[in-house]
């Protein structure tokens, strides 16, 4: 719960009963009013995946003090600029841990706002909203069976946000990994945390790559090397995750790279080195997930390439 929310909520405790309170998430997008009728002024609109704390009701009405966000930005994409506002909404749409199949309705809602933010000319905010969605079902129903997935969508979602953020500064280019902007790993690591030993732990371990990864290699060795081996190690530590085909494809193609880059060094034994872990990788990768196509294809064809000395980086013109 957010700790805005929390502190309000545990001051109106003071004034009220316990079991007075419900803690719930909203559904839909609502208006606070002053009082409980449509004719009465506005205070403001809460949003999808916004906590509100109901203290009363009265028929077909909720009389909650919510959180309302006022702005966005990438480094704080779920709590910037949020305030709290007290008054009353349509008793429409409050999920609490009591609405039967809550969490479902709640993931329901959340992919339908994750497809709108995927859509060109979606809703404005729908990202923000499915990943706050996302992270209130783990919070709200943590024995439920979305709970896991939940959470690591809703860092899937703050990841990308902050990653498309980070790649349109000038640092993304530099080669040395720790020059960039680096994206908050803290909830990707709450994940492996909380949820070890599932797939979801083993696709957040996949996205701490990222902050490893250089920028232009200007044509140096180093970069493709270190690459390299964190993809070879992530498929040799999580060898169940749907990730690790991609990985070991990674893998191989930064191998098969090295061949032109210490061809322009005229190394040819370490051209040769190179070559054969390429080749090694690439048709482990075919053996061990023969079904996942899209990535044991691709392997397939740098097999091709490397063995028919085609060329992976730089020119790839002959």
């Amino acid at each position: 719960m957010s700790y805005r929310l929390t502190l309000l909520a545990s001051l109106i405790l003071a004034c009220l009963p316990a079991a007075a309170i419900e803690r719930g998430i909203m559904l839909r997008e609502a208006v606070i009013y002053v009082n409980p009728s449509t004719d009465s002024a506005k205070l403001s609109n809460i949003g999808r995946g916004r906590e509100v704390a109901v203290m009363q009701r009265t028929p077909g009405w909720a009389n909650v003090v919510g959180t309302v966000g006022a702005s966005y930005t990438p480094e704080d994409p779920e709590n910037e600029s949020d305030r709290n506002v007290t008054g009353w909404v349509e008793d429409k749409g409050v999920i609490t841990t009591l609405t039967p199949d809550g969490d479902r309705i709640l993931f329901g809602e959340a992919f339908d706002s994750e497809m709108e933010a995927s859509k060109r000319g979606g809703r404005r905010g729908a990202a923000q909203d499915a990943m706050r969605l996302y992270a209130r079902i783990a919070e709200y129903f943590p024995q439920s069976p979305l709970a896991a997935e939940s959470a690591y969508r809703a860092a899937d979602i703050r990841w990308q946000l902050e990653a498309a953020d980070a790649a349109t500064r000038p640092s993304a280019k530099e080669r040395d990994p720790a020059l960039h902007y680096q994206i908050d790993e803290e909830r990707m690591k709450q994940v492996i945390k909380k949820y070890p030993h599932t797939k979801w732990a083993d696709l957040a371990a996949y996205h701490l790559i990222d902050n490893k990864l250089c920028g232009d290699w200007e044509a140096e060795a180093k970069c493709p090397e270190m690459e390299a081996a964190l993809y070879m190690k992530y498929a040799d530590e999580h060898p169940q995750s749907p990730r690790t085909p991609e990985a070991l494809y990674k893998a191989a193609w930064r191998y098969s790279t090295l061949i032109e880059i210490y061809k322009t060094k005229q190394d040819q034994k370490k051209q040769d080195e190179s070559a054969q872990r390429s080749l090694n990788t690439a048709k482990k990768l075919i053996a061990q997930y023969p079904n996942d196509t899209d990535w044991s294809t691709r392997a397939e064809r740098l097999v091709y390439m490397v063995t028919n000395k085609m060329p992976t980086f730089g020119n790839t013109v002959e």
